[in-house]
């Protein structure tokens, strides 16, 4: 075999030492520890966790590290008007070197596959998709990403950007997705968006329920339009913050309606807890505005956390640590349960692969040797301790090693 690793264990599976052997790019042995005779290139690992590498479910690579950029005056509505005022001076190699920066932190940290966002309007055209292309092409030997095409700042209101998503869908976009709050007509938007959908054969990923008020949702729409179209499992709705102001027992009962019609939910905790809640400003108490993910994939919903946006004004912050970031909306939503910390990675990993309907995702024979090893024995624990990725591998190949410190005593 070209590459073995003894003693690890498996997310599924805590408190089981097993060994994996790899060969041609492909996990062809499991078994238990001591049971697998030693590759050309072998690791012991202590019992350390490998899993099949974080899963990135909703990024903007096109939009990334443009903070010095910004003025930063704080909230949704500014940082759609901010990066509308810039976008018209990106260029597709301006776009593709800060999506390459971004994707780099993304595969240091673990991550082996991704949905990123990338918008198109007549101002910044296919530019943001072209650059974004170049990039994904660049880091194919370390990373499967997928491009989900969606008009930021609205479809029916904004005339040329149904074409412009229309010939994206055509080039190279895997999915694609909506913003309805910037629209003139939001149903009317997600009516099209279903039919591209339809006349493509892609997932839907939709940002959607932006906001605090919870008397009115869209997600209710959205819903039955997945029924009506028969598009349970292939949707995706993000961002959902409105959730966040629902009574428990109200939640409970969307949550069911989600699972009911396959349509799966990601919460972005640092974007969410940035933007949202801006009008309190006479008291301290500030809602968190972060929806309780863990409460709706209790209900069934498959359920993602994911980083959203890197270093812009949507979200300063982001060193595009997954891991990061399951640590960060533990904090958020006080989870002290071990099962609901392990979750916790799970949804930044198996959890999201189902959402993206990744079919060759996991840790089983003859799936592909994407393999990160990450320094816990422990799913709670990697959460609660942010364990560090110590070795990628894509395809059997390896793709990152990160030295553990080194403690220098007297």
């Amino acid at each position: 075999m070209d590459l073995t690793f003894h003693n690890v264990t498996l997310p599924a599976k805590p408190g089981e030492a097993m060994d994996i052997g790899v060969h041609g790019g492909q996990i062809v042995e499991i078994k238990g520890a001591g049971h697998l005779e030693r590759g050309e290139r072998a690791f012991d690992l202590d019992g350390r966790i490998v899993l099949p590498g974080f899963v990135e479910t909703h990024i903007h690579l096109d939009k990334s590290c443009i903070l010095d950029r910004c003025q930063m005056k704080g909230g949704l509505e500014d940082a759609i008007a901010e990066v509308v005022g810039l976008k018209a001076d990106f260029t597709e190699d301006d776009v593709a070197a800060r999506a390459t920066k971004t994707l780099r932190k993304c595969v240091l940290n673990g991550t082996t596959r991704m949905r990123t966002h990338v918008e198109v309007d007549p101002v910044v055209g296919l530019r943001g998709i072209e650059g974004v292309k170049k990039a994904i092409a660049d880091f194919a030997w370390a990373i499967d990403v997928q491009i989900c095409v969606f008009p930021q700042d609205g479809l029916l209101n904004n005339p040329g950007t149904d074409e412009l998503m229309v010939a994206a869908l055509h080039d190279c976009a895997g999915s694609v997705g909506a913003a309805p709050y910037t629209d003139s007509d939001p149903h009317g938007q997600i009516d099209r968006i279903f039919e591209m959908a339809r006349e493509f054969d892609v997932d839907i990923d939709m940002h959607l329920d932006f906001g605090s008020d919870a008397s009115s949702l869209d997600v209710e729409y959205v819903c039955k339009k997945a029924d009506a179209y028969g598009w349970g499992g292939r949707v995706t709705v993000g961002h959902v913050t409105k959730f966040a102001n629902m009574p428990q027992a109200r939640l409970v009962e969307l949550a069911r309606r989600l699972a009911d019609a396959g349509v799966a939910v990601t919460v972005l905790p640092s974007t969410d807890l940035f933007l949202m809640h801006r009008d309190h400003t006479e008291d301290m108490s500030v809602p968190r505005g972060v929806t309780p993910l863990h409460l709706m994939a209790k209900e069934g919903v498959t359920c993602s956390l994911s980083t959203n946006n890197v270093l812009n004004p949507f979200t300063p912050f982001g060193d595009c640590s997954l891991i990061r970031m399951a640590n960060l909306y533990a904090n958020i939503a006080q989870i002290g349960q071990r099962e609901d910390m392990a979750a916790c990675l799970d949804m930044v990993s198996s959890r999201s692969a189902k959402l993206m309907n990744l079919t060759d995702y996991g840790l089983e024979k003859g799936a592909p040797a994407d393999l990160v090893v990450i320094d816990a024995t422990d799913p709670t624990m990697a959460v609660a301790e942010l364990a560090q990725p110590m070795y990628g591998f894509k395809r059997g190949k390896p793709v990152f090693t990160h030295a553990l410190p080194e403690l220098h005593g007297p």
